[in-house]
């Protein structure tokens, strides 16, 4: 890490920032790992429509609440102003992509990747900043933290995939 500064795309900081909220939130580490890549998973591919890099409608019921449901099927739970699928299984609940549960194993493998030796200052900063604020207050203001700290790309399709950098002093100045 150069000067406190980490060269990483958008969305595994994303990932991570959303299963620290998650946990902030009250949900297991592993649990909060899934939220975090569904979570990215469904904003990527909301900005990659937009900018016409991914084509297609949304899949069914993206973005939306469904109606509830019974004991052991999918439900929706909220993390970073984005509602996610999520069910209950042998392991714990875990996010949903179609039928299938993310598995925080290979969340937390795909964060090792991007990070590398960063991760777990990057991990620290974030949970030191999820910490100064309440759960229910963090909940609400957290998608707006990360775009005041997301690392600064180009504008457009130019900046799909580009790294930047993610500064943790940016990061600590959010501590409330």
């Amino acid at each position: 890490m150069e000067s406190g500064k980490v060269k990483v795309n958008r969305a595994p900081v994303l990932t991570l920032w959303a299963a620290v909220v998650a946990e902030r939130m009250g949900y297991e580490w592993e649990t909060a790992l899934s939220f975090g890549k569904a979570v990215a998973g469904l904003n990527a591919r909301a900005k990659g429509r937009s900018l016409g890099i991914l084509k297609g409608p949304p899949k069914k019921g993206e973005g939306k609440k469904p109606k509830k449901v019974g004991l052991g099927e999918e439900f929706w739970v909220e993390v970073c102003g984005r509602p996610i699928p999520a069910k209950t299984t042998e392991a714990g609940v875990r996010a949903v992509v179609g039928p299938e549960p993310i598995d925080p194993a290979k969340v937390e493998k795909y964060l090792e990747s991007k990070f590398g030796a960063d991760l777990e200052v990057v991990r620290e900063a974030l949970r030191e900043l999820a910490a100064s604020y309440e759960p229910k207050e963090l909940a609400e203001e957290a998608f707006g933290m990360y775009e005041q700290f997301r690392p600064q790309i180009a504008a457009g399709a130019k900046g799909w995939g580009q790294k930047g950098d993610l500064d943790l002093a940016v990061i600590r100045s959010l501590v409330g």
